[in-house]
């Protein structure tokens, strides 16, 4: 059994997005998960990013039950890199960073960022001054799983 840990974004109609659709996807699915940004719409349609974690067997089951659900599934097949040399270091990105990926270091002043921590949200690449946050993207794995491969 190979577990696998993807991030991906959910997108909720307004008819389901009270339900307990993530609970029910973990304890159906034998799936762990961590929510790393959420929030619903004033017309009630939700919004997810979403690390899950298991077994690809038990993801593509539960792809299929978001889909019966009419859940959108994307995957955030993207990552966030950081121009080294057009970061001046300013610290705004830091401000907005939902996973403190990135973060002042008191003592030299600059910014660090933690890929390790980053969920690709983006909220950096459209702050920064100097573009020095940018969106790559890459093949991600959901894209086959999504689709039952």
């Amino acid at each position: 059994m190979s577990k696998i840990k993807e991030t991906i974004c959910l997108t909720f109609p307004p008819e389901v997005s009270g339900q307990p659709v993530v609970c029910n996807l973990v304890r159906s699915h034998d799936l762990d998960f961590n929510i790393l940004k959420a929030r619903i719409s004033p017309k009630q349609e939700g919004q997810m990013t979403l690390e899950i974690i298991g077994d690809r067997k038990q993801c593509r089951a539960g792809m299929r039950y978001l889909k019966e659900l009419g859940v959108k599934i994307t995957p955030v097949a993207q990552k966030i890199q950081r121009i080294e040399d057009s970061c001046v270091h300013c610290g705004l990105c830091t401000a907005l960073c939902p996973t403190k990926a990135l973060r002042m270091d008191l003592n030299s002043r600059e910014v660090l960022f933690l890929r390790e921590k980053c969920s690709a949200c983006g909220l950096c690449t459209s702050l920064c001054p100097v573009r020095a946050m940018v969106l790559e993207n890459e093949n991600g794995i959901w894209e086959a799983i999504a689709e039952g491969a």
